[in-house]
């Protein structure tokens, strides 16, 4: 299990989102409760994701598919 601290986000597909600086990790909770881990994320990417007004699809169109990701237990 995870012990990276996530924050909630207010989004219809995200419920909360983490990120370690030194790894350049990022941790994101589903909705659907799924957790996974996304590795080589410059901190600028989730800078911008937590600013923005729509982290789903930030998430789409900046994040899924375009970096190592793993599924959290």
């Amino acid at each position: 299990m995870s012990d990276m601290r996530r924050h909630a986000v207010s989004s219809s597909t995200i419920a909360s989102i983490g990120y370690d600086r030194e790894e350049h990790l990022l941790e994101i909770e589903f909705v659907n409760e799924s957790v996974y881990r996304y590795r080589l994320v410059p901190e600028s990417v989730h800078r911008d994701l937590m600013a923005s007004p729509s982290h789903g699809r930030f998430f789409n169109t900046r994040i899924r598919d375009k970096y190592p990701t793993e599924q959290v237990d």
